[in-house]
């Protein structure tokens, strides 16, 4: 007979110590580190114990005592429920406050090198309606809040009121830690309220049609995700992913493009796929137009960007724009100078500084957004580029540096994961005056600059804030040779 689990114990009165990683806040009991969700530093509550290690626990706030005088309240109803905005009970000069400490506590904890005094922290222009791009998934099963299952009546056996209202389908954003669960969404404060207006017709046109919403687990249903695009050109770009069956759905997908067309005019490329994968990525799936053009355009100082249904494109528009100019301020370019792009997505940075460089060589995995970067060279008149796709490993070789050329400046902004080893290994043999590296994740960041510490010193440190009420942050180095 298996021994039964001591319960976990509620803790009264704690006092929230500090901002964590992930959007959580900390205090200390006993030797543990507690991790707590969506409270901030001040604030004094009761928390309840939901898991222990030995190391740290993760609590949950059950009762707020004393609320912090560092706080700000929340402006969206989904606070608290949605993972999105884990930092909207913040005050936002707060929170570029503890991603400013956030980047250094990475870079000087991880990397372990010597560093100068870090700018400080750029904070993003808006702190609402600051992306251009939402992806919202469908379920045919809403998902009910502790609260909603709460006020549930009592059900007899027979009955069954918690199904009968999880039935209601949904659209919105997956649950964190449920890849198939649904918070369905009335309004979400990030994107122009233009799309909070043709996401929920959408769901209200679908449902009063009797068209089925995607059951994740069962692979069913005809209405499974919804992506929404805009640019600072005024046009708009929607993409709705559909999942047909052995009876057909063709004709319930076209008559609902073609009310979303009619119903939104400002909608400039309408666009629809049918995906019969178990995951809703679309890289790999053929997008079809219905209505439209099959792009949009972004604007960026005197340059015109082509952005596909594929694309990359940094999300926050006006954001980015100072993060490129960051990268072109650190890589001091006088146009003698042959840069190397790398990750280069849709040439946006490349071609961003071209102008002020010799050449630039841009180097991707992605072969469609290789094709976008040379279309948007050609788009803006760009000669003095060249755009590569493939693994970077594999590409950014000794032969290809002895083909191309020494780089005198390479710009680097890789995933999350950061740089694989053997690119680091190439730069460092490549031996470049400067490097600019381009992180949307400090941690990593910091590995690789440790791992490039014998050829090159830290110069320049700039925090950028792409993401406000999360806790994301971008982070800028130059890094000169030794």
């Amino acid at each position: 007979m298996a021994r039964k689990k001591k319960p976990l114990p509620l803790l009264e009165g704690v006092t929230i110590e500090s901002v964590a990683a992930e959007g959580k806040c900390l205090f200390h009991w006993n030797d543990l580190v507690v991790f707590v969700p969506f409270c901030v530093p001040g604030d004094i509550c009761d928390v309840q114990i939901r898991r222990k290690k030995h190391s740290f626990a993760e609590g949950e706030v059950v009762r707020f005592i004393i609320y912090s005088n560092v706080r700000a309240t929340p402006f969206c109803q989904h606070f608290g429920v949605c993972g999105g905005c884990k930092w909207q009970n913040l005050p936002y000069e707060e929170q570029l406050k503890f991603k400013q400490q956030q980047v250094f506590d990475q870079l000087t904890r991880i990397g372990k090198i010597e560093l100068p005094e870090f700018r400080p922290i750029l904070g993003s222009v808006k702190t609402q309606e600051y992306r251009n791009k939402l992806d919202y998934g469908c379920a045919n099963k809403r998902y009910l809040t502790k609260e909603e299952i709460a006020s549930l009546p009592k059900a007899e056996p027979q009955d069954t009121p918690l199904t009968s209202q999880k039935d209601v389908p949904a659209i919105g954003f997956h649950i964190t830690g449920a890849f198939d669960k649904i918070l369905p969404i009335e309004k979400c404060w990030l994107m122009d309220d233009l799309h909070n207006q043709i996401r929920n017709d959408i769901r209200n046109y679908a449902i009063s049609h009797g068209i089925s919403f995607f059951d994740l687990r069962a692979q069913v249903g005809l209405l499974r995700d919804v992506i929404i695009r805009n640019s600072n050109t005024g046009e708009w770009l929607v993409i709705i992913q559909f999942h047909y069956d052995e009876t057909g759905g063709e004709r319930e997908a076209k008559d609902l493009l073609q009310h979303v067309a009619n119903t939104f005019p400002q909608i400039t490329s309408l666009m629809y796929l049918d995906n019969q994968k178990c995951n809703d990525t679309i890289g790999d799936q053929d997008i079809l137009v219905f209505k439209g053009k099959d792009h949009i355009f972004e604007l960026m100082e005197d340059l015109k960007f082509k952005v596909g249904p594929k694309s990359f494109y940094q999300t926050n528009t006006e954001q980015a724009y100072h993060l490129y100019c960051v990268a072109r301020e650190f890589a001091e370019l006088t146009g003698n100078e042959l840069v190397y792009d790398l990750y280069t997505g849709t040439g946006t940075i490349a071609n961003f500084v071209a102008r002020q460089a010799r050449q630039v060589i841009g180097i991707e995995y992605v072969p469609e957004a290789i094709e976008d970067a040379k279309v948007n060279s050609d788009i803006n008149g760009i000669e003095n580029t060249l755009f590569f796709a493939g693994d970077m490993k594999d590409i950014l070789t000794d032969d290809f540096i002895a083909k191309y050329g020494r780089p005198d400046v390479i710009i680097t902004d890789p995933p999350r994961a950061g740089m694989h080893p053997d690119v680091v290994k190439t730069i460092l043999n490549t031996a470049p005056e400067r490097i600019v590296y381009v992180s949307c994740n400090p941690a990593t960041q910091a590995r690789d600059l440790q791992m490039m510490d014998e050829g090159y010193l830290v110069a320049e440190v700039q925090p950028v804030d792409m993401f406000p009420h999360t806790p994301h942050v971008e982070n800028v180095v130059l890094l000169i040779r030794r």
